[in-house]
């Protein structure tokens, strides 16, 4: 079996956060939020990493210099979520196995939800296996949307949902197994004809679904590891919570 690859995105800027740090290197318990996602990857298997910066790129490469198992990618643009993957495509593009992707800013991933997003693509040899979890408090969050017979079909963000979509308890975490040429192949096709006019990375598993290839949608996630931190209330309320377990 071909090794994994992790891609962590922590390009974005920290606006919300009111501070000139870079949003993934603020402290929780300690310790900079994105090294947490860093040790749910390697818990999961990943044995390499690359982690996507732009915004104080050089700010983010000093902190994180001194782990030897990860890389660089610069997306000196921020044009949405699959763009800062597409930023990857010369140091991951031609590897032959399975890929995580995730964000920078949820120190609350589990190793063991990520392997059990990883162990449904092999298993069910599958192109895309995406993270799910569920909870009615659901405003701002990607939608997943099924078929009549529970089979994934796409996901919507809440700026782009029907109401009847906005009704929808099931919603993306942000963390995506690929297999990494299903997952290139795809982000050659996103476009960015949505309100923000973004690649949204979201849009890769209906266009894989849409080719005929097996894409799922798995409730393997508690709805506290999809936590981003955006403000100085969400790094407090994701502390509270790690002092808790």
């Amino acid at each position: 079996m071909s090794e994994t690859v992790a891609i962590i995105l922590a390009a974005g800027k920290s606006k919300r956060m009111m501070s000139e740090t870079p949003k993934v290197l603020h402290h929780a318990c300690g310790r900079p939020i994105v090294e947490y996602v860093l040790d749910a990857a390697r818990d999961a298997g990943a044995t390499r990493i690359v982690v996507v910066v732009g915004h104080k790129a050089e700010v983010v490469q000093a902190a994180l210099a001194h782990h030897s198992d990860v890389e660089f990618a610069l997306q000196a643009e921020q044009k949405g979520t699959g763009h800062a993957v597409m930023m990857c495509r010369d140091a991951v593009g031609h590897h032959q196995g399975p890929v995580l992707v995730l964000t920078g800013d949820t120190p609350l991933l589990k190793g063991a939800s990520l392997k059990a997003l990883l162990d449904d693509l092999r298993s069910q040899q599958a192109a895309c296996v995406v993270g799910t979890a569920r909870t009615e408090n659901n405003f701002g969050l990607g939608r997943i949307v099924r078929d009549a017979s529970g089979n994934f079909l796409r996901i919507v963000e809440q700026r782009d949902a029907t109401p009847e979509e906005q009704a929808i308890t099931e919603i993306n975490t942000g963390c995506f197994a690929y297999d990494c040429q299903s997952l290139f192949g795809a982000l050659n096709e996103v476009r960015t004809n949505n309100s923000q006019g973004e690649f949204y990375l979201t849009d890769c598993a209906e266009i894989l679904r849409q080719q005929g290839k097996p894409v799922l949608a798995a409730c393997h996630m508690e709805i506290t590891e999809a936590l981003g931190v955006n403000t100085q209330e969400q790094l407090a309320e994701v502390e509270q919570v790690m002092r808790r377990v």
